[in-house]
C-alpha cells in the first residue's frame, strides 16, 4: 500500500473539485473511508443515494464526496463529482488494506523448470507451477493455488489462496481469481450409451480477458471442443457456475449462486442477479438485465429486463396459491369453452330493431 495523499492529492486523483470547510488545509491526509454515519474526522465518506442524504449534515468526516446538487448542505470539506459512487470505488484503491507479496517464489513452492514465471510475479507457500506455464509481470500465485500446464496468468492478474488454474487456460491481465475457484475443470459431458455414461472428453480451454474478477469458490469449465470465453471486464461472484462452451460477453456482471448451462452465449453489458439459471444452448441479447431467482428457458432477443418465479407471501397464502396454479390449466380450458358458448349465444341474439 503507498503512502496515504492529503486531500488535495486525493482530489487530483478522483478529478474532483475539493471544496475546503473554513479552517481545513488541503494538506490534510484523511486516514481511511468510512460512511457518512460512521465516520471519524479522519474520514473520507461519500453520498451516493438518496436514502443516505439524512445523515449528510450530521456527519464528522473529514470530507465528503458528492455531486455539486448536495455540496451546499455538507458541513465539512467536499470533493465534488458527476458520480460520486464511481468516485468512492476509485478512492477504496487508494485505501486498499490487502497485503501485496514480494515478488520471488517461495520456498515451498513447486516451479516446474519448462514455466516462465516473470522475476517480478509471486509465487506463494505450496504453489505449483507446471510445465510451459506463464506468468506474467507482477502476477500473484497465492498459497496453495495451481497452475495447469501450458496455461498463462496474464501481468498483474492475482489468484488467491488455493485457487486451481487447469492446463490450458489463459487469463488475461488485471485479473482478480478469488480462493477456491476452479477455472477449467471438465464440463458435464457425458454420452448414454445403453443405461451407461461414457465420458466426452473436454478438449477445449478457458479463455478469459483483462480486468475480470471471479469470486470465491466459482467454477468455470473448460470446453468440450472450442473454449469457454469470458470476455472483458466481466465480474462473476461467489459460487457461481459457469458451464462448458458459455460465452460471456464484454462487461456483464453475474451475481452469486447463479449457473449458465452449456453453450449458452450471454451478450455484452449484461447483469444476471442471484440464483439466476440461464438454460444451454440459448442467446441472451446484450444490455439484458435478468433479476433475482429467475430462470431463462429460451433466447432473449432483445435487451430489458426479464423476471420468472413467485414472490414470496405468508404461507398460508403461498400454499392456497400454489394450488390454484396447478388449476391454471383446468381453469384456462373452462374459459375457453365458456368464451365459445358466449360467442354462440351471441350470435344467436337478435339485433337491435329486428323482429319489431
Amino acid at each position: 500500500m503507498t503512502d496515504k495523499p492529503t486531500l488535495a492529492q486525493l482530489a487530483s486523483r478522483l478529478g474532483a473539485e475539493l471544496r475546503l470547510a473554513p479552517g481545513v488545509s488541503p494538506e490534510t491526509v484523511p486516514g481511511g473511508l468510512s460512511t457518512l454515519q460512521d465516520a471519524a474526522p479522519t474520514d473520507v465518506s461519500f453520498l451516493a443515494s438518496a436514502a443516505y442524504r439524512r445523515f449528510l449534515r450530521d456527519t464528522r468526516a473529514c470530507a465528503v464526496i458528492l455531486t455539486a446538487e448536495h455540496a451546499d448542505e455538507c458541513p465539512v470539506s467536499s470533493l465534488v463529482v458527476p458520480a460520486p459512487y464511481h468516485a468512492f470505488a476509485q478512492a477504496t484503491a487508494v485505501y486498499d488494506t490487502a497485503p501485496r507479496p514480494d515478488p520471488g517464489v517461495h520456498p515451498s513452492a513447486a516451479v516446474h523448470g519448462d514455466a516462465d514465471v516473470d522475476p517480478s510475479a509471486s509465487i506463494g507457500p505450496g504453489a505449483v507451477v507446471g510445465a510451459f506455464a506463464r506468468i506474467g509481470q507482477g502476477a500473484v500465485v497465492g498459497p496453495n493455488s495451481t497452475v495447469g500446464e501450458g496455461s498463462v496468468i496474464g501481468d498483474r492478474t492475482r489468484l488467491g489462496a488455493g485457487v486451481v488454474i487447469y492446463h490450458g487456460c489463459n487469463i488475461g491481465r488485471g485479473c482478480i481469481i478469488h480462493s477456491g475457484a476452479v477455472i477449467g475443470a471438465d464440463g458435464f459431458g457425458f454420452a448414454p450409451h445403453e443405461k451407461r455414461w461414457t465420458k466426452i472428453h473436454q478438449l477445449g480451454g478457458v479463455e478469459i480477458g483483462d480486468d475480470v474478477e471471479v469470486g470465491a469458490c466459482t467454477c468455470i469449465d473448460r470446453g468440450a471442443l472450442g473454449d469457454t470465453v469470458i470476455g472483458q471486464g466481466v465480474k462473476i461472484d461467489n459460487q457461481v457456475q459457469i458451464a462448458h462452451n458459455v460465452q460471456i460477453g464484454d462487461y456483464s456482471a453475474i451475481a452469486a449462486c447463479s449457473a449458465v448451462a452449456g453453450s449458452a452465449v450471454i451478450g455484452k453489458h449484461c447483469t444476471i442477479a442471484g440464483g439466476a439459471g440461464v438454460v444451454g444452448h440459448i442467446t441472451v441479447a446484450d444490455g439484458t438485465h435478468v433479476t433475482a431467482m429467475t430462470l431463462i428457458t429460451k433466447s432473449i432477443d432483445s435487451a430489458g429486463s426479464y423476471s420468472s418465479g413467485t414472490p414470496f407471501s405468508d404461507s398460508r397464502s403461498w400454499r392456497r396459491n400454489a394450488v390454484r396454479y396447478a388449476q391454471l390449466d383446468q381453469m384456462s380450458r373452462r374459459l375457453r369453452e365458456l368464451e365459445k358458448q358466449v360467442a354462440a349465444m351471441s350470435a344467436c341474439r337478435p339485433e337491435a330493431g329486428e323482429g319489431e
